[in-house]
């Protein structure tokens, strides 16, 4: 798109929008976003120490990998929940049994750079839309399907990644969490949707930088939700948890994501969806904006 002082979008306000009814009369669609990520050993660690190899930062994010992952996957099939991966690309080569559980349990992976030790936003311009490209390529020639969803690395866009993302057959995107419901994006005549994603509701933030303890992440994710459903009952609301194995994934959190989707899910009107699925609800209900 080219460079503007406001979004591809419209700003219209929350009381302002058509009534969006999620499926069964749902107040909150809830969908959970685990990124599993892959860094290179000899590159430098995104938000690590700057050193290479950067030991004390990639360990841990390969702990994620080889337990982590499957910690979070046990706690979301014991509520029904299919993640939407937002997945490194690279993670098809070094961490193929990933896959093909993420392909056992039916879950959706979007794209997510081909490793998040490059963010777009630090790699040649000219080579954006191959590495976009690339990222969707390969995973639909690991698993068959290609990613509808995307999540960029770091959530670092440039003025040409929607479009790249349009070229590259995207429908939705994940980067702008600027609000709770899904709307449409016109990238100059094309059109995109971008679905809500979370830096509240993410375990990064509170783990890595505030140092939050398990149980204030769980009581945020209730706190968040409880806000939510209560204004969903007027007019739908989406609700993403975002999860990094690395972190949520430890012996010592992950009870906090079971205790959170404990109490979620013990809600009537919560409807347990993908990524996709919101999309497609969304558009079909005829209440986009």
């Amino acid at each position: 798109m080219k460079p503007r002082s406001y979004g591809p979008f419209p700003y219209v306000p929350i009381h302002q929008r058509p009534k969006i009814s999620w499926p069964d009369g749902a107040h909150v669609a809830l969908w959970v976003a685990p990124n599993i990520e892959y860094f290179p050993l000899d590159e430098k660690v995104l938000f690590g120490t700057g050193l290479v190899p950067d030991v004390i930062s990639w360990a841990p994010r390969d702990y994620g990998a080889r337990i982590g992952i499957f910690r979070i996957m046990d706690v979301l099939s014991k509520y029904g929940i299919r993640g939407t991966v937002a997945l490194n690309s690279d993670v098809c080569d070094v961490y193929p049994q990933i896959i093909d559980e993420c392909m056992r349990l039916d879950w959706e992976l979007m794209g997510h750079n081909q490793t998040n030790s490059r963010p777009l936003t630090q790699i040649d311009p000219a080579s954006e839309a191959d590495v976009i490209a690339g990222t969707f390529d390969r995973i639909e020639a690991a698993t068959g399907k290609r990613p509808r969803g995307w999540l960029s690395a770091a959530l670092g866009e440039t003025w040409d990644t929607l479009d790249h993302l349009i070229d590259a057959g995207a429908d939705y995107v994940c980067d702008w969490v600027n609000d709770d419901q899904p709307y449409l994006m016109d990238v100059d005549g094309r059109q995109l949707v971008s679905i809500p994603y979370s830096s509240e509701t993410n375990d990064f933030g509170p783990f890595l930088r505030f140092g939050h303890s398990p149980e204030q992440f769980a009581d945020t994710l209730r706190r968040q939700f409880d806000v939510l459903y209560e204004e969903g009952a007027e007019s739908g609301r989406v609700m993403a948890i975002c999860l990094h194995p690395f972190l949520i994934g430890q012996p010592h959190r992950i009870r906090a994501l079971e205790s959170a989707l404990e109490y979620i899910c013990g809600h009537d009107k919560v409807w347990k969806a993908t990524g996709s699925e919101i999309i497609d609800h969304y558009l079909a209900s005829g209440a986009t904006f």
